[in-house]
C-alpha cells in the first residue's frame, strides 16, 4: 500500500455521517481535492488507464463529505456514507479487471437523496426523524438501476424534511434528521430544495454526480441556486417505485450533475419502464441514448421562446440577457417574449390530495416496520417530537393534508383535470405550437436566500420561471448556470413538450458549450459583495 491510499484509507475509516443541527461553522475552507470538477468520462478514463480505481474514488469522495461537513465550512449536506460503498467498489474493480465493465457508470460514486429506498444498511427517512429505523423491503427502481449500471451508491443527501412538504413556513435544506444544509457558494445562503444536499455534492464534487427529486421545482431550483445542471424529466420516464411521495400526478427522480454531459449519461441509466409504476408504460419507447444527442452546434437553427416577467430584478434581467445574447450568437430563432394563458391556481390543494393518499401507501409497502403509518400517525409523532422536528416551523401543511379527503372527491377530479388541461394544450402545448417552438427558455429562479430559521423561505426576485407550469403538466426542464450576481449562481431554463428530453439536453449542451457559465464554489461566508 503506498502513503496517499493509506491517507485516503484512514481517512474514509474515519469520516462518519454529517448530523450537526447547528452547523457551527470553521472559517477555514476545505483543503484542495484532486477530484475536483472532474467528469464522469474522466473518471472513466483514469479508472481504464489504470491511473485510479472506483475503491480509491470512493475514499476520495468519502474524504471529501469529511472535510465539507465535518470540518472547514460545514456544509452538512450528507446524512450518512455508505458502509458498504468500498466492499462494492472493490467488486465493481475486479470486474473491470476480468474486462467486464457494464458502462459508462462503471465504479462511479453516485450520491442519491435520502427519500429514495435502499435496501441496505443506510436509512431512508426523507429527513425525517419518524422514518430512522424503518428498512425498506428492497431497492428502488432507481436504486436498483444504477446499482445494475456499476455505479456505487456513496450516500444519502440531506434535504428539506418531506421534500418541502410540511409547512408553508419552512427555510429549505432543513431536516429533523440532518440540520440545515449550507451553500457552497455562500454559507449564509440556503441551498434552495427540496433536493439540496444532491445539489451541494454534486457543485462541490463530493460526488461524480447525484439524483433529487422534484414535485415542483425541488431538482430546478437547489441544481440553480448551487450552480449545477439539473434534469426535471416527463413524468414518467423513470420510475418512483420506492421514492418517498407527494404526489403521482407530478413526482419525478432526475439527475444534478456539474455538467450537461454527465447529467445525459445518468438519465439515460435511470430511463425506463416499471411494472410496478404506470406512470412509465411508454418510458421504454420514449427513452434514448441521451448522450448521443448532445450537440455544441445545438441552437443552431433553434426556435426558442423567451419568457419574460417585468418585474424581475435588474441583476438578474442583466445576467439573463448575456443569456439570451449566447443564444442568439449560436444561431437560435428568438422568438421574445412568449406568453401563457390560464391560471395555475389551486396546485397546492392537488398536492394535499394526492400526498395523504400516496404517503399511506408508501408506508405501508415501503416502510412496514415505522412508528408511523398513516399521516395522523406523523402528525402525533412530531407533536410528541416537537423539540426535534418542530422547532424552527410546524407542520401546517401536513394538518392541511390529512383533512383531505379521497381521490374519488369530485372537487380533486375536478381540480386535477383543470391544471392539467392550462398546464398542458392551453400552456406549454398551445405556447409551442402557437409560436412553432423548440423549447421555452426562462431564468430558473432568484440567486440563493439567506438562511432564516425565524421567518422562513422569502421572495425571490421576480424571475420569470417556467417551473412551475412545467412541474404542473409532468413535462421536461432542465437548468444549468447561465451567470453569478455577487457569486451566487443562476441557473437558464430550457423546458418543453413531453418527451422531449433529448431536444432539451441538445439545447443546453450547446449553450454550456458556449458560454462556459459554471464555475467550481467559492465556499465564501456570505455573498463577495
Amino acid at each position: 500500500m503506498d502513503r496517499r491510499e493509506f491517507v485516503e484509507r484512514t481517512a474514509a475509516g474515519a469520516a462518519i455521517a454529517a448530523t450537526s443541527k447547528t452547523g457551527a461553522r470553521r472559517e477555514a475552507p476545505p483543503p484542495e481535492f484532486a477530484l475536483s470538477e472532474k467528469s464522469i468520462a474522466e473518471l472513466q478514463e483514469q479508472m481504464t488507464a489504470g491511473r485510479t480505481t472506483s475503491r480509491r474514488l470512493v475514499d476520495q469522495y468519502t474524504r471529501r463529505i469529511h472535510d465539507l461537513d465535518r470540518a472547514g465550512p460545514r456544509l452538512n449536506h450528507v446524512l450518512e456514507v455508505n458502509p458498504d460503498a468500498r466492499q462494492i467498489a472493490d467488486q465493481m474493480d475486479a470486474e473491470r479487471r476480468a474486462g467486464r465493465a457494464r458502462g459508462p457508470l462503471h465504479g462511479i460514486p453516485i450520491l442519491i437523496k435520502d427519500n429514495i429506498a435502499t435496501a441496505d444498511q443506510m436509512e431512508t427517512t426523507a429527513g425525517s426523524l419518524a422514518l430512522v429505523g424503518a428498512k425498506p423491503p428492497r431497492d428502488s427502481f432507481v436504486a436498483q438501476k444504477l446499482r445494475e449500471a456499476g455505479a456505487i451508491i456513496l450516500g444519502k443527501t440531506n434535504l428539506s424534511e418531506w421534500a418541502n412538504f410540511r409547512s408553508s413556513r419552512s427555510t429549505s435544506g432543513w431536516s429533523g434528521r440532518g440540520g440545515q444544509c449550507h451553500n457552497p457558494n455562500a454559507w449564509d445562503r440556503q441551498p434552495s430544495g427540496s433536493s439540496s444536499g444532491s445539489g451541494v455534492g454534486a457543485a462541490s464534487s463530493s460526488c461524480a454526480a447525484a439524483i433529487g427529486t422534484e414535485t415542483s421545482g425541488s431538482i430546478i431550483s437547489p441544481a440553480s441556486a448551487s450552480g449545477v445542471v439539473g434534469v426535471k424529466p416527463t413524468v414518467g420516464l423513470i420510475s418512483r417505485s420506492g421514492i418517498v411521495p407527494i404526489s403521482h400526478s407530478q413526482d419525478t427522480a432526475g439527475p444534478m450533475a456539474r455538467t450537461v454531459a454527465d447529467a445525459a449519461a445518468l438519465l439515460t441509466i435511470l430511463a425506463g419502464t416499471d411494472r410496478t409504476d404506470e406512470a412509465t408504460a411508454e418510458a421504454d419507447q420514449r427513452r434514448s441514448d441521451y448522450t448521443r444527442a448532445l450537440d455544441a452546434d445545438g441552437l443552431r437553427g433553434a426556435r426558442l421562446g423567451v419568457l419574460r416577467n417585468p418585474n424581475t430584478d435588474p441583476k438578474i434581467l442583466a445576467v439573463y440577457e448575456r443569456a439570451i445574447a449566447v443564444l442568439r450568437e449560436r444561431g437560435a430563432e428568438l422568438v421574445d417574449p412568449v406568453t401563457f394563458a390560464g391560471q395555475l391556481t389551486g396546485g397546492g390543494d392537488l398536492l394535499q390530495f394526492e400526498f395523504k393518499t400516496d404517503l399511506e401507501k408508501y408506508f405501508a409497502e415501503w416502510a412496514p416496520t415505522a412508528a408511523v403509518r398513516t399521516l395522523d400517525d406523523l402528525i402525533a409523532f412530531n407533536t410528541r417530537e416537537a423539540a426535534r422536528e418542530l422547532p424552527y416551523f410546524g407542520q401546517e401543511t401536513l394538518e392541511a393534508s390529512a383533512r383531505r379527503g379521497p381521490l374519488t372527491t369530485p372537487e380533486y377530479v375536478q381540480l386535477k383535470e383543470r391544471l392539467q388541461r392550462v398546464a398542458r394544450a392551453e400552456g406549454i402545448d398551445a405556447t409551442m405550437q402557437t409560436n412553432r417552438l423548440d423549447a421555452i427558455v426562462a431564468v430558473s429562479g432568484g440567486p440563493a436566500r439567506p438562511i432564516d430559521l425565524v421567518s422562513g423561505d422569502s421572495g425571490g426576485g421576480g424571475a420569470p420561471s417556467v417551473t412551475g407550469i412545467a412541474a404542473t403538466a409532468g413535462y421536461p426542464h432542465i437548468t444549468l448556470p447561465m451567470g453569478y450576481i455577487h457569486g451566487l449562481p443562476i441557473g437558464l431554463s430550457f423546458a418543453g413538450r413531453a418527451w422531449s428530453e433529448a431536444t432539451l439536453l441538445k439545447l443546453a449542451f450547446s449553450y454550456e458549450q458556449a458560454s462556459r457559465a459554471r464555475h467550481a464554489p467559492t465556499f465564501a461566508a456570505g455573498p463577495m459583495l
